[in-house]
């Protein structure tokens, strides 16, 4: 009994020689690549059509609602004549801005603050670049926020995978109240200079 235990720190131990390869064998298995032709299928082609009926992750009510494709398409790309739209092409409401605050908070907050204003532990520890202060971009359409949290911008990944169409949207909404809660006075408060804010 007392050998076992050395006997399993050797087993344990000689795990650690396993070849990369053997531990990254996914990268080097046989498979398709984008548009490859391929002998397996009538049709020549490896990469399939989806099943009729398929609904993409992105779709949700308020775009399939959304009658006018032109419309639609803005609301999923977050562009209108190729150019970020001007306004947030869903409606508005307090459900949409408690989602768009949980959200944001989740997954923007750790850089860009939870005041959006760029202060964050994390933005603190950042050597490529400092995340934007998105209180300072309230200039920018809607359509700029949403295409970042969609596409990515600059060194910040893409959130697409992490939020849907409605969320992106949400969080493009929190942000927007944001902005506009910065700029709220109470009676009789001098306005902030822009430099001094």
């Amino acid at each position: 009994m007392r050998w076992l235990i050395p006997a399993a720190g050797l087993v344990a131990l000689s795990g650690c020689d396993v070849p990369s390869e053997f531990l990254q064998r996914m990268e080097h298995q046989a498979k398709y690549e984008y548009y490859e032709a391929s002998d397996f299928w009538a049709d020549g082609r490896a990469m399939r059509q989806p099943p009729a009926n398929t609904i993409p992750r992105e779709r949700f009510a308020s775009v399939s609602e959304i009658k006018d494709p032109i419309a639609r398409q803005t609301a999923v790309t977050g562009r209108a004549n190729g150019q970020p739209t001007a306004t947030i092409p869903v409606t508005v409401d307090q459900a949409l801005l408690t989602l768009g605050q949980r959200k944001y908070n989740i997954v923007c907050s750790q850089c860009h603050g939870v005041l959006g204003d760029g202060n964050s532990v994390v933005a603190e520890n950042m050597a490529l670049r400092l995340p934007p202060s998105l209180l300072e971009l309230e200039t920018k359409p809607a359509g700029h926020f949403y295409t970042a949290i969609n596409e990515g911008y600059g060194v910040m990944p893409s959130f697409s995978g992490e939020l849907d169409v409605r969320e992106r949207w949400a969080v493009v909404a929190y942000v927007r109240a944001l902005q506009e809660a910065r700029n709220i006075r109470t009676a009789g408060q001098q306005p902030v200079p822009q430099e001094n804010r």
